[in-house]
């Protein structure tokens, strides 16, 4: 998934600003219900996975630092690692038809497939609806449910806030570090960080 991205630096600016948008829920609250297709044509409900520890990670394959985590396999060994666990990693893209990021499911499987994505499904949210009940702004946004429903973390999936790949070494995985503590049974310590990234697609 190898592609190549030349951009000012007013550019990058711009695409990680977020989309103003309700609320987000708070942390230690129940994560808002939903309901969505995959690109295989499946339902998922969260509710459904109560009693497990969920991750949600919004995508667009067209962000350069969604790119920057898939296109260096760290995103990937993030989800093959975590589901070898037990985590359900759900993927969600929220681009509007004709934005950046939105494809037919035939096109997604294909992505999918050629990324050796480990994500249990790639949840298509065309509406946004469901973007906007968790104030997704960016792309990675990062969110992980315990197993009782309740939010524990969101934010950014590392604190290093560039579409550098080489600034993954060395960077503290937010995600992975929430995620070992709560199957350790502990308090997540770092709860909230601010997402970097560009904006989601919302149609507007």
């Amino acid at each position: 998934m190898k592609k190549k991205f030349v951009f000012t630096a007013l550019g990058l600016a711009l695409m990680t600003l977020g989309y103003v948008q309700a609320e987000s829920p708070a942390i230690g609250s129940k994560a808002p219900d939903f309901s969505l297709i995959d690109t295989q044509g499946k339902t998922h409900v969260l509710s459904d996975y109560k009693g497990r520890v969920v991750v949600l990670e919004w995508t667009n394959f067209g962000c350069p630092f969604v790119v920057k985590h898939y296109g260096s396999k760290n995103m990937q060994s993030l989800q093959k690692k975590y589901s070898d666990k037990g985590v359900i990693w759900l993927s969600i893209c929220s681009s509007a038809k004709g934005k950046q990021g939105q494809m037919s499911p035939a096109d997604w499987n294909k992505e999918i497939a050629h990324a050796g994505a480990h994500s249990l499904a790639y949840l298509l949210d065309e509406d946004g609806k469901v973007g906007s009940s968790y104030d997704a702004k960016t792309t990675p946004h990062m969110y992980i449910i315990d197993a009782n429903g309740n939010l524990v973390y969101k934010g950014a999936i590392d604190d290093k806030p560039t579409h550098k790949q080489s600034d993954i070494k060395g960077a503290k995985n937010y995600v992975s570090a929430a995620l070992d503590e709560i199957l350790a049974g502990k308090k997540v310590t770092i709860a909230t960080t601010e997402p970097y990234g560009c904006s989601v697609k919302y149609a507007k």
